[in-house]
């Protein structure tokens, strides 16, 4: 599985022997700056079977997402394995771990950097969206005009 294009819960469910437990916006992980940075994602996941978990990822270490003039770096990304017992261990950036029943793999992704200095100017908190704020246009807006004209 890869994260490339976010893919669904019933779907991960359904490929692979996981229980999605939480998929949710990582607060606080963007930079400050006059434009706050994106925030990152949180997804943790029980293993329901023994199998080893590859991981390939980016941003997990001591290279932070940068921001940019003025703006300050995003937080880092965390790999961890929760084990069912208690322990806890740190993955990394590239790493793999053998997995039993009841584990717990939790990922955090980095938060994209700040843009802009806050000391010359007041920063813009990132606000939420909530449905109907973004204009309804690209590929699958025309495609939905075309089906709901015919």
């Amino acid at each position: 599985m890869t994260n490339t294009r976010i893919t669904d819960p019933e779907i991960l469910e359904k490929r692979y022997p996981v229980v999605l437990k939480q998929f949710a916006v990582n607060e606080g992980s963007g930079g400050e700056g006059l434009y706050v940075g994106g925030h990152g994602v949180i997804r943790e996941m029980l293993f329901r079977h023994q199998l080893i978990l590859c991981v390939l990822s980016e941003r997990r270490g001591e290279f932070q997402p940068y921001g940019m003039d003025g703006g300050s770096p995003g937080k880092i990304g965390e790999n961890w394995v929760l084990k069912c017992g208690g322990d806890r261990e740190n993955l990394g950036a590239k790493n793999s771990a053998q997995l039993e029943p009841g584990d717990t793999f939790l990922l955090k992704t980095p938060g994209g950097g700040g843009c802009g200095d806050v000391t010359t100017e007041t920063p813009r908190k990132m606000r939420k969206v909530t449905g109907g704020q973004f204009a309804k246009k690209g590929s699958v807006a025309d495609y939905t005009r075309l089906q709901e004209s015919a």
